[in-house]
């Protein structure tokens, strides 16, 4: 798997890459990883970066910042994942603008950075999972990672996805037990929601990235806000 790591403190970059390389060792697994020492460099590889999964970038850099250097790059690359990594706890939320994956502070890394992994790993396993429901039009297998939310409907519950819907006489709790450990929230007792497409929750109301609006209510508003903070990772 390919990693990319930008940060303008050499010192900074081989602690991280050393964290990344205990990380490797422990899991069994095996990394590429680039590393650049400013967003300049990092933008001049564009052709490099599409074949990231992950990307480290320190947010406080001169010319071009991590926040600069993040957009473009998920502008041309939505899939790849961003890590904002910084000394000061404060820019969390301009990492939300940017559509960062996680949100890491320099002085916490080591304690950090195997949560962070683990889940993001995990994150890009489920996009090649796939799961197969007896729907009404048929069997039929798709990918976890197209799912967008499931409604229920007149009896149904119907899965809206990136190639179109489909329906099931099936229980929406049953679908929720199977679809438990994939990112997915229980907005209500209709609504079942993939996190990967949540663009923003606030004044009772959820946003996904298709546009559609969903009311949360109030007595699950606090438990749903804290699943998608926790499914996000700022920390």
């Amino acid at each position: 798997m390919k990693i990319a790591v930008c940060d303008d403190s050499s010192k900074d970059r081989e602690m991280l890459i050393a964290l990344l390389r205990d990380y490797e060792k422990n899991k069994g697994i095996e990394f590429e990883i680039a590393e650049y020492d400013c967003g300049e460099a990092l933008l001049e590889n564009m052709a490099v970066l599409r074949d990231c999964r992950i990307i480290f970038i320190d947010i406080s850099m001169e010319q071009i910042s991590g926040l600069e250097a993040a957009a473009q790059i998920k502008s041309l690359y939505p899939e790849v994942r961003i890590v904002l990594v910084t000394a000061y706890i404060n820019y969390a939320l301009e990492g939300y603008k940017v559509k960062a994956s996680r949100f890491l502070v320099k002085d916490d890394l080591s304690i950090t950075i195997t949560e962070c992994m683990d889940a993001l790993m995990g994150e890009i396993e489920q996009e090649t999972q796939t799961i197969e429901f007896p729907f009404v039009e048929g069997n039929i297998k798709l990918k976890v990672s197209d799912i967008i939310y499931i409604e229920t409907s007149k009896h149904k519950n119907v899965f809206y996805t990136k190639e179109g819907s489909c329906s099931i006489y099936k229980k929406l709790d049953e679908i929720e037990n199977e679809l438990q450990s994939f990112g997915f929230v229980r907005v209500h007792l209709s609504f079942l929601v993939n996190m990967r497409y949540i663009r923003k929750i606030s004044s009772y109301i959820m946003t996904l990235t298709t546009g559609k609006e969903i009311s949360v209510p109030k007595t699950r508003y606090a438990a749903v806000k804290k699943q998608y903070t926790l499914y996000k990772g700022v920390g």
